[in-house]
């Protein structure tokens, strides 16, 4: 049987504190998410769409989403299999396709780079990839593919 996980967070636009919205390039696209018992994220839109560029914004959070949710899959199932991963870091990226005044992510690569402790089974750290691929909720739940080039190497071993 299936468990159901609730989820809730509250988004404000602070950026009326700045002005009403009046014209296209005239209003301010900054945001705060508050989420029970954590830290309030600040965000805007991103700069192609008038947004301040310090900030974070809802392309980059898609990006980080599936990248963390990869990460925290990929080593839960090292644990589980006794893989001791003594690093891991991903340069993701992604491609956002804009079409008739809206658009769409088209793709995401992920690339995580993993080390494990000496004496590790690389074979099985490289497969538990695919394995945390196919078990990463957020990868589930988007309609582009979501590619994966992973390395993975022993401590003390160059890549």
């Amino acid at each position: 049987m299936a468990k159901e996980h609730s989820y809730a967070a509250r988004l404000t636009w602070t950026g009326g504190a700045k002005g009403p919205v009046r014209d296209y390039a005239g209003y301010s696209r900054e945001y705060t998410v508050e989420i029970a018992g954590k830290p309030p994220l600040t965000g805007s839109a991103d700069p192609l769409f008038k947004g301040d560029p310090a900030l974070h914004n809802p392309e980059d959070l898609l990006l980080a989403a599936l990248s963390a949710c990869h990460m925290l899959t990929y080593l839960a199932e090292c644990a589980r299999a006794k893989i001791e991963v003594v690093s891991y870091e991903d340069q993701a990226s992604g491609v956002m396709v804009l079409s008739g005044g809206g658009g769409r992510f088209t793709g995401v690569t992920l690339r995580p780079r993993v080390t494990v402790a000496p004496g590790g089974d690389l074979a099985m750290a490289r497969a538990l990839h695919k394995d945390a691929h196919a078990q990463c909720f957020i990868a589930n739940s988007v309609n582009f593919p979501v590619a994966n080039d992973p390395r993975v190497i022993e401590t003390g071993f160059a890549a």
